[in-house]
């Protein structure tokens, strides 16, 4: 099987210390192809350092919620000229935190905007964050004329999932789904998903799926965990995995722009 974590936050500190052996282990799990998430400028210039290095990464380039505050007119600019490289391949993570609320509502949704802005001029896809603010990040999207863009680690409710789906948005699934306490919603509403509109992730080092025995040192989630994801996401599908590691890389593919 090929697999495609679209969302990995590979320049996070706790990968540091062994970033090749991680990326070997990945790929001996079948996942061939990882997106590097960026969060804020200097992360996605880090972000695209490593994808430059690594035959199997690609990345994004933007700003997450929880930076919002510290845009200035230098942001847009910055974000431009990374999104200019060949290995960005989507404007994000970016879109609306109320949960956390690390920056002002105002400064989240004008740099949200921006963002979106900058995606629809270069005609690149987005990577979105929602969290607690599904109602204002649709307000958001519906209006632009959007290019292809998915709510990353969806977690959210029936509502929100076909508010996103009206909008044409895919849908990432992490291993949010492998946790009984929490995840036992989106097993249902994973069903729901089109199956053209399904990709997934790790969002490591978060989110390690709950169904691994044993659990990882530290519990630092890795790409090479994504088929965990799969299993459970083909479980509830009532589909072999192979079909769904085929559905979802393909999807992934055509989302990206990926040979």
């Amino acid at each position: 099987m090929q697999l495609i974590d679209i969302g990995a936050n590979l320049t996070h500190p706790a990968f540091h210390g062994d970033l090749p052996e991680v990326l070997a282990r990945a790929g001996s799990a079948g996942v061939d192809r990882i997106g590097v998430t960026g969060t804020s400028v200097q992360e996605s210039t880090a972000a695209l350092a490593l994808a430059k290095v690594h035959d199997a990464l690609f990345c994004t380039a933007g700003v997450h919620p929880h930076h919002a505050s510290e845009c200035d007119a230098s942001t847009i600019p910055a974000l431009r000229v990374l999104a200019q490289q060949p290995k960005v391949l989507a404007i994000g993570e970016c879109g609306l935190d109320f949960n956390r609320n690390y920056s002002p509502h105002p400064d989240q949704e004008k740099w949200f905007r921006a963002q979106v802005e900058l995606a629809v001029e270069l005609k690149k896809p987005l990577f979105l964050h929602s969290r607690d603010a599904a109602n204002e990040f649709a307000a958001v999207l519906k209006s632009y004329v959007l290019p292809n863009a998915v709510a990353h680690c969806f977690t959210g409710e029936k509502a929100e999932l076909h508010a996103y789906l009206d909008l044409g948005l895919y849908i990432g699934i992490t291993g949010w789904i492998c946790d009984e306490r929490r995840g036992a919603q989106l097993l249902q509403l994973v069903r729901e998903v089109p199956k053209d509109r399904l990709m997934l992730e790790t969002d490591s080092p978060y989110l390690t799926p709950r169904t691994m025995r044993p659990q990882p040192k530290a519990r630092r989630n890795e790409p090479a965990f994504l088929p965990h994801v799969l299993r459970t996401v083909a479980e509830t599908l009532q589909k072999e995995p192979e079909r769904v590691a085929e559905e979802t890389t393909r999807n992934a593919r055509t989302f990206f722009g990926l040979p």
